[in-house]
């Protein structure tokens, strides 16, 4: 080979190292050359794109800049693979920026040989895959949340069902109670001794409306409430709530801060935010909860969803605990969204507290900073002080002589309880134990009631209450429910349907079946 020949070659090889070296800096992967002690001799474009550092900042340094201090530990046995003549295939693994974040990342690790078969150095070829590892996250965290979504629904059904159960078993507790409270009326003694029953019925009547509105088949019954009255009878919950460690402090509003709202949703609003607080200050701390008043203007309400001007009683809940993050507040009121450990919260918490108070017409706000502590307030609309209500009179034997009632439930101890109370009070009083019986008797030409008293949920019965009328037309329909099925019907019907919620005392049920039949059809 002549001279000429050799300069032609050595053109050749240096175009081809130029071309290799343009490719090499135009990926966009990161390619770094490196010694076997792990020192960077060549930096790529991709690199400086990835990394954040110019060629001259890193040339030199070590490669464990690169990354964070738990994983330093992988660069001794990828060096010792690599001495060996070994190659590492798309190793995921995190890497740090110049500015501190930390990335995803797959790294391929070659050795470079000399043509002796000699390892002079080494490779890498280095990916940020950060986006697919969020994408990957955030599917994974969406079909658990699907999957726990899922779950929440099989428990809700589950929680309707022992609900509508519990609520049969309370009503015959209760309605015995009140029958034996009114024959023992003038025995202060045997009084004393039935008042616990009735009480403890309706606690449990409280305890089962918490499943229904978990199992979101309940309705909320708004009436004027005193919400000082609603923190005054929990206080003993709250307190075993929140443990011994917290201490509890309640402030009171100078007036009565009387919301139009449900009862038991309050009650719901309050045991949340007192356990969300518990969870905020696990070495202890101060919990106080205060009510007032305030005036919401346009200016306030235009940067607030929900909020709308006007008068409402405030509710403010205050922690001295850990606090929040701006990223974290701005997410709280999302469903199944937690900071908690897995197993200690399902992330419905404040979410239920912010269904609530918007559909009873409020709002919420949440003012949190790190190590400073967390306030909620919440804005109901305020209503007028109520006023004690005077008990409708029974129906009384005059009232009730001539209406006939069917009554169609498939419990038999309800059914019989139910009777007995209507018969008592005068009236004439027929009964089904299911939907099919009833609609037998209805197919007679001479039979006639005035009010049909029937349970919303009948096995093999749907849509029985509504076939009955169609044979009796203008006949009153009441409904019982156990479980919230009558309420849902009805908020989502345009015809007027008249409900009574089990449990319910005689009182409560005379005063019903006394309203319904006094009314006039639609």
């Amino acid at each position: 080979m002549g001279a000429e020949d050799g300069g032609f070659a050595a053109r050749g090889e240096r175009e081809l190292m130029f071309r290799l070296a343009a490719i090499v800096d135009s990926s966009d992967d990161a390619i770094i050359g490196k010694t076997l002690d792990g020192t960077i001799t060549s930096w790529n474009a991709g690199a400086t794109a990835i990394y954040g550092y110019p060629p001259e900042e890193m040339i030199g340094r070590d490669i464990a800049a690169l990354m964070p201090e738990d994983r330093v530990h992988e660069l001794v046995p990828i060096l010792s693979r690599l001495a060996r003549g070994q190659r590492v295939s798309h190793f995921e693994t995190k890497r740090v920026r110049k500015d501190g974040t930390v990335i995803d990342v797959s790294v391929s690790v070659s050795p470079v040989l000399d043509e002796h078969g000699t390892v002079l150095g080494a490779a890498s070829v280095v990916r940020d895959v950060s986006a697919r590892i969020r994408a990957e996250e955030d599917k994974r965290a969406l079909h658990a949340r699907l999957a726990q979504s899922e779950r929440l629904e099989t428990l809700g059904q589950l929680a309707s069902g022992i609900a509508h159960d519990f609520n049969n078993l309370l009503g015959v507790i209760m309605s015995h109670a009140s029958l034996l409270a009114e024959e023992a009326d003038g025995q202060p003694e045997m009084l004393a001794d039935i008042r616990p029953i009735e009480l403890a019925a309706q606690r449990a009547a409280r305890l089962t409306r918490q499943l229904l509105i978990f199992a979101k088949r309940d309705s909320a019954q708004p009436q004027d409430t005193d919400l000082d009255n609603v923190i005054g009878e929990m206080t003993e919950l709250l307190a075993a709530s929140v443990g011994g460690s917290i201490e509890l402090r309640f402030d009171q509003a100078i007036t009565p801060p009387v919301v139009k709202a449900d009862r038991s949703h309050l009650e719901q609003v309050l045991l949340n935010l007192a356990t969300n607080a518990r969870d905020a200050m696990p070495q202890g701390g101060t919990l106080t909860i205060a009510t007032g008043a305030a005036e919401l203007d346009e200016a306030y309400c235009a940067a607030r969803q929900h909020a709308t001007p006007g008068h409402y009683v405030t509710l403010t809940v205050s922690d001295t605990g850990t606090g929040m993050s701006p990223e974290v507040a701005a997410r709280i009121f999302e469903p199944f969204f937690t900071t908690k450990d897995a197993g200690r919260g399902t992330g419905l918490g404040l979410s239920t507290v912010y269904g609530i108070v918007t559909r009873c017409g409020g709002s919420i706000s949440v003012q949190s900073e790190r190590d400073a502590g967390t306030t909620f307030r919440v804005y109901l609309p305020a209503a007028a002080r109520p006023t004690p209500a005077t008990p409708a009179a029974p129906a009384s034997a005059d009232t009730a002589g001539g209406k006939r009632i069917l009554v169609v439930d498939d419990e038999p101890t309800i059914l019989s309880m139910v009777s007995r109370i209507l018969a008592k009070d005068g009236y004439s009083v027929l009964e089904a134990h299911s939907g099919k019986e009833a609609m037998s008797m209805a197919s007679s030409p001479d039979f006639a009631v005035d009010l049909l008293l029937t349970d919303s949920l009948l096995p093999h019965d749907a849509g029985f209450a509504e076939r009955f009328a169609e044979l009796k037309p203008g006949l009153r329909i009441l409904r019982m429910t156990g479980d919230g099925t009558a309420q849902l019907t009805a908020e989502h019907s345009t015809e007027e349907v008249a409900i009574i919620t089990k449990p319910f005392t005689s009182q409560a049920l005379l005063e019903k079946v006394h309203a319904v039949l006094s009314s006039i059809r639609r």
